[in-house]
């Protein structure tokens, strides 16, 4: 959520910064700003009153004193009295529209962010390795993986439907020394604490991170509890803190946590959808940090680093993306995409989406730390995959396969699956 003072001292500048996302907002921040301004004259007005039937009510006492009449004036006091609770309705429902409001609007792009308009004016930061050459024609993960049997889609669209599966074998083997790998990886040489939490969350804290309101419809919701499935283990993690205030020396505080995670993709038919691309449901490491904002930028470089480092110990060539403004997601200030090679689809995926949201989820969250001379601040939140397991098993099994049909494990890997090839 954007600071409401900043929007109030500097709205051109919002505008313009929120304008470089592609969307037209200068009418919901005027419409903030109105909401502001009636909200503080009203409170003066409150004030006034209040000080109006503090005075007259000592004028009250006093005149019964000396045996005046005063019902006059105490039909004064209680005008005053409706126009206060008057004022007090009006407010609450100024409050809940200019939350509404300020919860419908993304976050700013870091002034770093670089300007365009789509996907295609993404930069590119950096690249690690090259691609994979074959003396054959490289096979697309889902023949390989029905041919070695690892994976059955059939079986995930029978027993609940299209875009789910079921990794047998070695198949689910493979997915779980991956899970391994990268729990292994984060918690050890790279220090984050290891997480395992709910599944379900409370509409509150996808308010929080801030898939809801606005992506609602891609979220599993289960309204008799009204309890909804975690999209991202972003969503608990970065919320174990939320409304709480921190201690500066806990700071910065980083979390790596695998989950299954549920994605509705409403919308997304036909969208790169062929074998794991695109699953409702799929595996996932999430990293998370909580920092300083004089730290958060240094931070979601390590971060970046982190994911990257699970790319290059299993030997897969891919690319870092910087995402332009008007690709930035809903959220994020800056953001990095990382997109391993995979050879039998020919393309690159993004297994990583690393990103700095800023301040912006801790005031969704009312997340707070005390500085080193005791002032409440908020905090900045960061998170990255690290990285998303399908697309990985893609990348993997379609750059190590082999002539005969059988899959290599990367030397890194041999270790957690316990044998050096597949078939």
């Amino acid at each position: 959520m954007l600071d409401i003072r900043l929007i109030r001292d500097n709205p051109d500048q919002v505008k313009e910064r929120l304008t470089a996302r592609g969307g037209d907002y200068a009418s919901i921040v005027d419409e903030v700003l109105s909401i502001d301004t009636a909200r503080r004259t009203a409170e003066t007005e409150r004030q006034k009153l209040q000080g109006d039937r503090n005075r007259i009510s000592k004028e009250i006492g006093m005149a019964k004193k000396n045996g005046q009449d005063t019902s006059a004036i105490e039909a004064e006091v209680r005008g005053i009295n409706e126009r206060i609770e008057q004022i007090g309705r009006d407010a609450d429902a100024a409050d809940a529209r200019q939350e509404e409001l300020l919860l419908g609007l993304p976050n700013l792009p870091h002034e770093g962010c670089p300007v365009g308009h789509s996907a295609e004016e993404n930069p590119e930061v950096r690249a690690w390795g090259s691609k994979p050459k074959f003396e054959f024609e490289p096979k697309d993960h889902t023949v390989l993986g029905q041919q070695l049997g690892l994976i059955d889609f059939e079986a995930g669209a029978k027993i609940t439907g299209s875009a789910f599966v079921v990794y047998r074998g070695q198949g689910a083997r493979l997915e779980r020394s991956l899970i391994n790998f990268l729990l292994d990886l984060h918690t050890t040489l790279h220090g984050y604490q290891e997480i395992s939490p709910p599944l379900l969350v409370k509409p509150d804290c996808l308010v929080g991170t801030g898939q809801l309101p606005k992506f609602g419809d891609q979220v599993y919701h289960s309204p008799e509890d009204d309890l909804y499935l975690i999209p991202t283990a972003e969503v608990p993690v970065t919320n174990l803190h939320r409304e709480e205030i921190l201690k500066h020396e806990q700071l910065p505080i980083n979390y790596a946590a695998y989950t299954p995670c549920f994605r509705r993709e409403a919308g997304s038919a036909g969208l790169g959808t062929r074998g794991l691309i695109r699953m409702h449901q799929f595996d996932k490491v999430e990293l998370v940090k909580i920092t300083t904002p004089e730290t958060s930028m240094t931070e979601l470089e390590s971060l970046t680093g982190n994911a990257e480092k699970v790319l290059q110990l299993l030997g897969l060539h891919y690319r870092v993306i910087e995402l332009c403004t008007g690709d930035i997601g809903f959220g994020s200030a800056k953001t990095y995409d990382i997109e391993v090679w995979a050879p039998g689809q020919g393309t690159y995926l993004e297994v990583s989406s690393c990103s700095n949201f800023g301040d912006y989820q801790a005031r969704r969250m009312k997340l707070r730390y005390k500085d080193e001379n005791g002032k409440n601040r908020v905090p900045h939140t960061l998170n990255g995959s690290g990285t998303a397991l399908a697309r990985l098993f893609v990348a993997l099994v379609e750059t190590y396969q082999q002539a005969d049909g059988s899959i290599l494990i990367p030397e890194a890997l041999r270790g957690h699956f316990g044998a050096e090839k597949i078939g």
